[in-house]
């Protein structure tokens, strides 16, 4: 500071500080002057010390004169280093550089308007003398320029002149020098990038015509250089390319192209970023984009990194899960495929992050995209190749479809069928049934056993399992299968007729109807009913209607479903509808010791004859043989029927709590006072709320959904 004061006049500083600007300006030519002899002199230390005195007694001062003073001070000293001003900040590059520049920047926020424009002016004096040096602050510059061409100050905006000149000037500056052949500008490209792409969206028609050909000029020579920084300029592709302006993105996601092809092992710990970039792109409402950023998406995916070179498998996981969450369709789909890319590549890693992207995964089952829907379930099923994680998959779902009923109603067929396709179906259903049958919320367990027996007898995708079911008297395989969803079908007796139909146990299937009892037939029963009796009359059934025409051969099965009928109201549908279809079964004395012609539903009553009782099955699980030797002994229907019977009393009871709790809870609501005596008498004993059946839920469903 002394040596500063030794050689600058104090009249001198008092001018630059005054409040008139010719006193100011011709300070500021005393300045230049005393820099101009410094310089030749080679007194670098006092024209240090002289800057330190502009900066801190000056720019910074409190006072609005002086800080307007400082500015067209520093830009005197930078302009009275004429030609030695490079050879200057070549040499005390780290300490000038750093004291001139960053005062004049930070002036731009400055409260006064005028100190806002001499900043201004400041600035494009000193770029005109430090030229080719000064493209270091490229990036700062173009920064406080677009903050003070928005500025509201008339007197500063007055000033959009100069920033028109300085941006042009610098732009042209860059393209100049990158012409020379001895100059690698490539080398300081890091450093204005971001400058460049900035201009891209600027106001300016000719600034940003100047700006994208330097940008091509530079992508070009990319291309022929051997040597790249690509990591740096990569950071700022990827900011650019989350850019509002249109034009920016799409050079943006060019350039990251063209990187992607190019940048080999520099770019791998940047894949992340990059991928970051180009997934919300894929969906751009600009379809250029979208064709660039699909490329480069392949591109990259091509790509088979080593996770033991610096790939970085959980970030790009951390990426694609994020993505997830977009508003897009298209980048949701894509972040998909990159995690069963992943998974295809690098399992092992991979599976390391499973806590991190498991619940992700199962809340992106609930998407509004059925595509997307698919792709989920392609991940899990990717993930539940290993039996611990197949397991876990099951239990995941059971429990989002228990806390979520509209996931299981909205999408419980596409998810289970997709599984059922991608991980075999055998193999779903069991671990399915084997996690139902110790379901401690029996009310679910009845609802998902029932959606699930209804996708078993519609679906296309299970045709083979049900084929393997009709074989269960006779196969072992099909005895397995039978068995195995057998305990978790007994949380719903329609669900076991059904089953028992499908399997043609159909001596079971009458026991099972007879053992029903008051409670089981309430509306949640007749509704299954109605739907079974309607799919009996589908395709897939066909086989049971073709037996009907040997009525002698199928006792046990007229008997089921004249069981199923005399269940059903009379002026049902579902009613009519059976009836119908038994009309035409060949007349057949169930005695066996006549045949009976039926020209009228009047005759059915007399040809039922006695079902068996759940007594008169076996301890070894045979039914007593019928003359046509129609057994049951290759499945253990006696403790089979025992299981069921179990089950429905455990649901009795649940449903008679339930029943308890509501009238508690209605009751503790209204005072006592407030019933009539009369009323009180008027009160059937005999509506107990023991067996008081819940009212059904009201249907909501929509095209293509389970109706449970």
């Amino acid at each position: 500071m002394a040596d500063a004061l030794s050689v600058i006049p104090t009249a001198v500083l008092r001018n630059l500080s005054d409040k008139l600007y010719e006193k100011r300006k011709n300070a500021a030519l005393e300045v230049e002057g005393i820099v101009k002899n410094l310089t030749l002199a080679g007194e670098h230390e006092k024209i240090t010390s002289l800057i330190n005195l502009m900066t801190t007694e000056f720019t910074y001062s409190p006072q609005a004169n002086h800080r307007k003073g400082g500015l067209i001070g520093l830009a005197a000293v930078t302009v009275g280093l004429t030609s030695e001003a490079s050879q200057h900040l070549e040499i005390v590059f780290g300490l000038i550089c750093q004291q001139i520049v960053p005062p004049v920047l930070n002036s731009f926020s400055d409260q006064d308007g005028r100190v806002r424009y001499y900043a201004c002016e400041a600035l494009y004096n000193i770029a005109k003398v430090v030229r080719g040096e000064f493209i270091v602050f490229f990036n700062q510059i173009f920064d406080a320029l677009c903050k003070l061409s928005a500025d509201s100050d008339p007197n500063v905006q007055s000033a959009a002149h100069l920033l028109d000149r300085l941006v042009k000037f610098l732009v042209g500056w860059i393209t100049v020098l990158d012409s020379v052949p001895d100059i690698d500008m490539l080398g300081f490209l890091p450093d204005f990038l971001d400058g460049l792409f900035n201009m891209l969206s600027d106001n300016s028609h000719e600034i940003r015509q100047q700006a994208d050909s330097a940008l091509s000029e530079f992508l070009q020579e990319i291309k022929n250089s051997q040597s790249v920084d690509y990591g740096r300029m990569a950071e700022i592709l990827v900011e650019r390319a989350a850019s509002p302006d249109e034009f920016t993105r799409l050079t943006a996601m060019t350039w990251i192209h063209e990187f992607v092809k190019l940048g080999g092992d520099q770019l791998v710990p940047y894949y992340s970023d990059i991928l970051g970039a180009i997934l919300p792109c894929i969906a751009d409402k600009e379809e250029k984009i979208r064709v660039v950023a699909r490329e480069t998406n392949e591109e990259l995916r091509a790509i088979k990194a080593d996770p033991a070179e610096g790939f970085d498998v959980g970030a790009i996981l951390a990426i694609a899960r994020r993505q997830l969450s977009s508003e897009w369709e298209a980048t949701r789909i894509e972040a998909l495929h990159w995690m069963s890319t992943l998974l295809d590549r690098y399992r092992p890693e991979v599976l390391c992050f499973l806590s991190d992207i498991f619940e992700t995964l199962l809340k992106a089952l609930s998407d509004p995209s059925d595509e997307v829907v698919l792709r989920v379930l392609e991940v899990h099923a990717c993930i539940a190749k290993d039996p611990e994680h197949f397991r876990q998959l099951v239990v995941f779902l059971v429990q989002s479809f228990r806390t979520d009923h509209s996931l299981l109603e909205k999408r419980g067929t596409l998810i289970i069928c997709r599984l059922c396709v991608l991980l075999n179906a055998e193999r779903v259903y069991r671990e399915f049934s084997t996690i139902l049958v110790d379901e401690s919320d029996l009310e679910f367990a009845s609802v998902m056993v029932q959606a699930l027996n209804l996708i078993l007898l519609t679906s296309s995708e299970l045709y083979e399992l049900r084929d393997l079911l009709k074989q269960s008297l006779v196969k072992p395989a099909g005895k397995d299968l039978f068995v195995s969803l057998y305990a978790s079908w007994c949380h719903s007796p329609m669900a076991i007729i059904s089953l028992c139909l499908l399997a043609q146990a159909y001596q079971y299937a009458g026991v099972v109807i007879q053992s029903l009892v008051e409670e089981d037939i309430n509306v949640k029963f007749l509704v299954q009913l109605d739907k079974l009796i309607r799919l009996l009359e589908t395709p897939i059934f066909a086989y049971l209607r073709l037996q009907l025409l040997e009525p002698e051969r199928n006792i046990w099965l007229l008997k089921a479903l004249y069981g199923l009928l005399m269940l059903l109201p009379q002026q049902s549908v579902a009613f009519k509808i059976l009836r119908t279809r038994l009309k035409t079964v060949p007349s057949y004395s169930f005695n066996g010791e006549e045949q009976v012609k039926r020209t009228s539903f009047a005759n059915v009553d007399s040809q039922i004859t006695q079902m068996p009782t759940p007594a008169q099955v076996t301890e070894d699980g045979n039914v007593d043989q019928d003359n046509n030797g129609n057994s049951h002994n290759v499945i253990d229907f006696a403790s089979s029927l025992q299981q069921f019977e179990k089950m429905q009393r455990q649901h009795r009871q649940h449903a008679k709590l339930q029943a308890q709790s509501r009238k508690n809870s209605s009751s503790s609501s209204k005072p006592l006072e407030t019933q009539k005596p009369e009323e009180a008498q008027r009160s059937s004993p005999s509506l107990s709320s023991d067996v008081s059946i819940p009212p059904p839920r009201p249907a909501r469903r929509a095209p293509g959904q389970l109706q449970l």
